[in-house]
């Protein structure tokens, strides 16, 4: 193969480039993908490129097809939508989701992609993973029809999970964020939204996903008696004071830690496959639209990253195209 595909690395914290690579010869199992567009998951995506993944971490955050290791350089990413140029018959020519960085072509096995419902629109199937956490902490959390909920934390993994939740009958769901500009995706998503000062309390059930030390304490305080806040948050190497004098004991209060890379003990049996399919299956619902905050080239990267990350560009899911034409064609 004779390509001039490109992918985008982390040099070092703070500074990324796009590099060259050499694409390897495909196996009989493998599929060769052509990226439509790649996802930049704010929270986790920025935390890894200003170098903030603490060392005792660095063997749990590897991405799936993750090169290099952390704090740099590392090729890091796992929101691609793409088509298949080569490979089974069954997936030729089919879009796919596939954890893979952003890069414009890519070598990987069959197993490793998963086919976009044709209900799906490409360009919403990048938020395929954030959804897949949505539901895995939705398996965790295990709420009940009629429940009063809060989602803390108006980022792209809380907004997921409160346009979930927005489909259980019954349920009162409040998005909580200290930005004001959240409550047009919070309509948008068919939830309603508050300041933190002004959210509704004796809640059953609190999703904390601000990750910030302040959001989970008032989530905490918006639980009822033996209520739960399953925390999504993740923190790097910051270290958060949680308040667990006050009313934490007598309240009988429960923080529950959630996390993607292990399916949900309350539904072992169904497998990462599983998941994934259904999050694509969800994103059937035009409404996820909301989550996708801005687009940029894939060529704009390493200038697009640094904005992201000091917040100068703020987001929630920020969706890179692969529109140039010369990327990767066949020689």
């Amino acid at each position: 193969m004779n390509h001039a595909d490109r992918a985008f690395w982390l040099d070092s914290p703070g500074r990324g480039e796009i590099r060259e690579v050499d694409l390897p010869e495909p196996g009989p199992d493998d599929v060769v993908v052509r990226a439509l567009y790649s996802g930049v998951s704010r929270g986790t995506e920025t935390l890894v490129f200003r170098g903030g993944v603490p060392e005792s971490q660095h063997t749990a955050m590897r991405a799936p097809f993750q090169e290099g290791d952390f704090p740099g350089p590392v090729k890091y990413g796992y929101l691609s939508v793409g088509v298949v140029e080569e490979g089974p018959a069954s997936l030729t020519g089919r879009t796919v989701f596939c954890l893979y960085p952003h890069q414009t072509r890519y070598v990987v096995p069959a197993a490793a992609v998963t086919p976009v419902p044709e209900s799906v629109p490409a360009g919403r199937a990048v938020l395929a993973g954030t959804v897949e956490t949505a539901v895995n902490a939705l398996w965790d959390a295990a709420p009940l029809v009629g429940d009063r909920i809060a989602v803390v934390g108006g980022g792209m993994v809380g907004c997921s999970v409160a346009a979930l939740l927005a489909r259980f009958p019954g349920v009162r769901v409040q998005l909580v964020d200290a930005d004001p500009a959240r409550a047009a995706t919070a309509e948008a998503l068919g939830v309603g939204f508050a300041l933190p000062a002004d959210a509704e309390g004796e809640c059953d059930l609190v999703v904390h996903a601000s990750a910030t030390g302040q959001g989970l304490a008032r989530a905490l305080e918006l639980l009822r008696p033996e209520g739960t806040v399953v925390e999504l948050s993740w923190y790097g190497d910051r270290t958060v004071g949680v308040p667990l004098g006050e009313a934490f004991h007598s309240r009988r209060l429960t923080i529950r830690g959630s996390q993607v890379g292990t399916v949900s003990p309350a539904r072992a049996h169904r497998g990462y496959g599983d998941r994934l399919a259904l999050a694509l299956d969800l994103l059937a619902d035009p409404a996820l639209d909301a989550l996708v905050t801005g687009e940029s080239p894939f060529e704009e990267l390493p200038d697009v990253m640094p904005r992201l990350a000091s917040g100068d560009l703020p987001a929630l899911c920020h969706r890179v195209r692969y529109d140039d034409p010369g990327a990767g064609t066949h020689a």
